[in-house]
């Protein structure tokens, strides 16, 4: 059976789609990339062709007949948002077949302009002792689709933004991969 192909979208560095690179080629994933979609000129946009995955730039946010074309026409069969900073809005026949990935213990600090520094803050701000990250399937609203897999880290009495982000993205490197995994096990029930 052919690797399932997948779509990742990205707005910032690139880190969690090079991330998903790595699994990939060291066989810790059965996937492929077929393309990396750019919402805008960005450290990722070229850190992705660097790597030599195939990318385009497509200015964000971008609409539901145009996500649906830039899908099927690079016959990708799962959508990943890998720091994509838009609500990408679900095209037809791809219910179920959309991926996230959030710095926080969904349902908590999720929502519109909630991602990347701003959720760790709120994290911090709110005395919370536990945090996390969420990969989740994603519905037209933000960070509200259901969960797939979750990871914990504690929140320490030290902890700044800067050193809880560190703590959460090391969970997202093994939580989206095995999120992915997952998916592919869910779309293919006959290779379980």
């Amino acid at each position: 059976m052919s690797r399932t192909r997948l779509a990742l979208f990205i707005s910032g560095g690139g880190r969690t789609a090079l991330n998903i690179a790595d699994r990939i080629d060291t066989g810790r994933l059965d996937a492929e990339i077929a393309l990396v979609v750019a919402s805008r000129q960005c450290t990722g946009l070229d850190r992705v062709r660097d790597r030599g995955l195939p990318v385009v730039l497509e200015p964000g946010p971008i609409g539901r007949e145009r996500t649906g074309e830039i899908v099927r026409s690079c016959g990708a069969k799962l959508v990943c948002l890998a720091g994509y900073l838009h609500l990408l809005p679900i095209p037809e026949g791809w219910t179920d077949r959309v991926l996230n990935i959030h710095p926080s213990l969904l349902p908590r600090f999720g929502g519109f302009g909630m991602y990347g520094d701003a959720v760790h803050r709120a994290v911090l701000a709110s005395g919370e002792n536990v945090s996390g990250c969420t990969v989740h399937l994603c519905t037209d609203e933000y960070d509200r689709g259901p969960i797939i897999v979750q990871r914990r880290c504690p929140v320490l009495p030290d902890d700044t933004v800067e050193t809880l982000a560190d703590r959460v993205f090391e969970l997202e490197c093994l939580a989206y991969p095995e999120a992915i995994g997952e998916m592919i096990r869910r779309m293919h029930p006959a290779t379980r």
